[in-house]
Parts: C-alpha cells; sequence; structure tokens
C-alpha cells in the first residue's frame, strides 16, 4: 500500500495518498481485481511504472507509511465513494462513462459507469494543493 501512495502521490498531502489507497482497496474488494494489495497494484499498466521494484526515498515517506497503515487499518477517503480509477488530474480522457467524485493529490478519481448515470462528467476543483 506504502508502494501505491507513495509512486501514485509522493508530491502529494495526506488527502491524495488517502484516495489513492481508498482505489486500492476498492479494487481489492471488487471480484474484477485480485484480493490482495500486491495483487491489485502489480498488475501490468494499472499504476506507475515500478511500483513494486523501485527505491522509495523521500523526506515523505514517514507520512506515506502512516497513511498507509491507516487505510489498511479501514480509513477511506469519505469522497472516492465507489471509484476505482484515477489518472493525472491534468489528463483529459473524453470518454462518456467517466463519473468523477475528486480531485487532489495532482490526481482525478472517477467511477466509470452507463453515460445516463455520469452527472460529473469533468473534474471538479481540487480540494488541496500539492506539497512542495
Amino acid at each position: 500500500m506504502a508502494r501505491a501512495m507513495y509512486f501514485e502521490s509522493v508530491q502529494s498531502s495526506r488527502d491524495g495518498m488517502i484516495a489513492v489507497g481508498s482505489v486500492v482497496m476498492n479494487r481489492v474488494e471488487s471480484d474484477a481485481y485480485p484480493d490482495t494489495v500486491c495483487g491489485v497494484v502489480s498488475q501490468p499498466g494499472q499504476f506507475a511504472p515500478g511500483i513494486m521494484t523501485g527505491r522509495m526515498s523521500s523526506r515523505s515517506l514517514h507520512m506515506v507509511r502512516e497513511a498507509a497503515i491507516s487505510v489498511l487499518s479501514g480509513e477511506r477517503h469519505p469522497d472516492i465513494a465507489e471509484a476505482e480509477f484515477f489518472h493525472a488530474a491534468n489528463y483529459h480522457a473524453g470518454y462518456n462513462n467517466m463519473h468523477y467524485v475528486l480531485v487532489a493529490g495532482g490526481n482525478a478519481f472517477y467511477e466509470k459507469r452507463p453515460p445516463e448515470l455520469v452527472t460529473q462528467p469533468s473534474t471538479p476543483r481540487p480540494t488541496e494543493t500539492q506539497l512542495r
């Protein structure tokens, strides 16, 4: 979990890290994905390259580990809901089935829905700013 948070949101606030962790846990709980955190985050093409092998070295590593422990202990971002997907907040995919729920930590989080059930087709305003 810490590796997913680190490589997907290391320059983020705790809010962004908890959002990434919440998506990972939503996938773990889904029948469509592996049923372990390592199984989910190591799926090819789903998370940052090198997520399972890259070196983690940062002044925010303590915060990343604390956030990972919190998510593994049951904490979830309150706005993630059922979202199982995210991409960089500045990326525009252009699909009509993406219902956005949150922008945090430089990422836009979304659920895939039938187009007629999408009520938030564009990214909302970020909930916090990136750490520097």
